[in-house]
């Protein structure tokens, strides 16, 4: 009865909302005429383009500019956007426009869980953002912040490869791991120690792990799902019915509940913390206390927004890309024959994997590009808004247009990579291609100056775990499966997944 009367409702509304995106029309495209427009697919009416999205819109969307060329609008209800899907596109903006774009549209789950858009990945570009980013750069993720969690990331990593040990011989028969799970736990646990010092399972926080995981789980599905108010403003009264808002209430009363927990355990041991040890917590509460770091430490809601950001790009990109890797050599046997021998030359019979070393693994590190190139974690690398008019190629782009740019449609562009769906690491021989923001063929991390400052952070991550892995283990699939059995079918979200879990059967080698 209730479902009967919200579609009568609905119905009833329909000349008002009519009238809303006329007048939110007028008002976005300012004197910008149709024919002055980038080119793209027909518009329906008070939906837009929505209606073309899809489950997995970054192969959607890639699929309509092949039609419709690399610089592509679309109506999302009342919202403009601009599709970038090739990357000389992709150089001219960063060239010419690349602060008008700098911005980020006020997304209605990100304004809430991060505190009112106090972060830095959220954040629309201003003084905040600029400072934000600054104490992000030089201060948690800096190349020697990040060394000084190299002994965290090998015991973590270590504890890893023993729970596998463990597994596959508790059983006289093979068992087969779920890897997805494992990795995003180790995920979860690096990241937790790095941000306040404690593994997710620690005893210190009494509801344990589990409970925290659920939270930051929650608050991936929010920040990466569909929002009627993202797209329709005016209708963001809905989410009361829908029950989003109250999702997002519980939500944040939860993670603002163990954020307090956390910053009141650092704020007793803050005076004995030693700058070289200190995990990220503790640094942004000494920043808090050093007014030439400006506005970014004047709130402890600072703080909780920072660390929303850690947590989700983290936990989320990183096991991402490390299952997709492994998919990929799995179906690939020549690969990982190839890099299963540069990490046994490189390591022999030394036991265990040194982070000191991973320099010398040269194939490996053209995997993990390769990896990167065809599963980008985040495909459209954060929605971008345009914080002006600007023009592009001669196209009039007005102001408050939504801007993606399709990282994976550029990553798989035969006018730039030969056989762009296969595999083959070899590609990146040359060296000629890096993904540090300077090569717009490949751009995983972003570009500019929204380019993630947590690669150095995430590059050395994956590569001592898929050097363990590879190392410690021979690796072959379950159940009878053949290479080309294993699928490839992802799951959309703030991240996009492997839809399936990876279940793989793990051989301890001899070493």
């Amino acid at each position: 009865m209730a479902s009967s009367l919200l579609v009568y409702f609905l119905l009833l509304s329909i000349p008002l909302l009519l009238f809303l995106l006329n007048r939110s029309r007028r008002r976005g495209y300012g004197k910008v005429a149709a024919s002055k427009l980038p080119p793209g697919p027909r518009r329906l009416p008070i939906i837009g383009n929505l209606y073309q999205f899809g489950s997995l819109p970054h192969h959607t969307l890639h699929q309509l500019s092949l039609k419709y060329g690399p610089l592509m609008y679309l109506q999302l209800g009342s919202v403009p956007a601009l599709v970038i899907s090739s990357s000389e596109v992709v150089r001219e903006v960063i060239k010419d426009h690349d602060l008008v774009l700098s911005s980020r549209p006020a997304l209605y789950a990100a304004k809430k869980l991060t505190y009112g858009l106090v972060d830095m990945a959220f954040a629309p570009y201003g003084e905040h953002w600029k400072q934000a980013r600054k104490v992000c750069v030089s201060e948690l993720l800096s190349a020697k912040r990040v060394q000084s969690f190299r002994a965290t990331r090998e015991e973590e990593v270590a504890m890893l490869i023993a729970s596998i040990k463990r597994l596959s011989s508790s059983s006289p028969s093979p068992v087969p791991i779920n890897l997805s799970e494992m990795l995003l736990s180790l995920s979860n646990n690096i990241t937790c120690r790095a941000a306040f010092g404690e593994r997710f399972g620690s005893r210190k926080y009494e509801e344990g792990g589990s409970r925290i995981f659920h939270i930051l789980e929650e608050t991936q599905r929010l920040l990466g799902g569909f929002c009627t108010a993202d797209f329709f403003p005016w209708l963001e009264w809905i989410h009361r019915l829908t029950g989003l808002r109250a999702r997002l209430e519980r939500n944040f009363k939860d993670l603002d509940e163990f954020y307090d927990q956390v910053i009141e355990e650092h704020l007793k041991t803050i005076e004995w913390s030693r700058p070289g040890d200190e995990d990220l917590v503790h640094v942004l509460l000494r920043l808090q206390r050093d007014p030439s770091h400006g506005s970014i430490n004047r709130s402890i809601n600072h703080i909780k927004g920072l660390l929303t950001d850690i947590f989700i790009a983290a936990t989320d990109t990183i096991s991402a890309i490390l299952v997709w890797t492994m998919v990929e050599l799995m179906r690939n046997q020549n690969e990982m024959n190839k890099v299963q021998e540069e990490v046994q030359k490189v390591f022999g019979n030394k036991g265990k994997v040194d982070e000191r070393d991973l320099q010398h693994l040269e194939y490996l590190k053209l995997v993990i590009k390769e990896a990167f190139r065809l599963h980008p974690p985040a495909p459209f690398l954060g929605p971008r808004e345009t914080g002006e008019m600007c023009k592009i190629r001669g196209y009039e782009i007005p102001p408050k247009t939504r801007v993606f740019i399709n990282a994976r449609a550029i990553g798989t562009d035969p006018n730039i990579w030969t056989n762009p769906t296969e595999f083959c690491p070899e590609r990146f021989l040359s060296g000629d291609i890096d993904f540090r923001g300077q090569d717009f063929d490949l751009t995983p991390f972003g570009v500019g100056r929204r380019i993630c400052p947590g690669i150095n952070f995430a590059i050395v991550f994956v590569e001592l775990v898929l050097a363990n892995l590879l190392y410690h283990f021979d690796w072959k699939l379950p159940f009878g499966m053949r290479e080309e059995d294993l699928d490839l079918d992802e799951k959309f979200g703030l991240t996009v997944h492997k839809k399936n879990p990876l279940y793989l059967l793990a051989q301890p080698k001899d070493i």
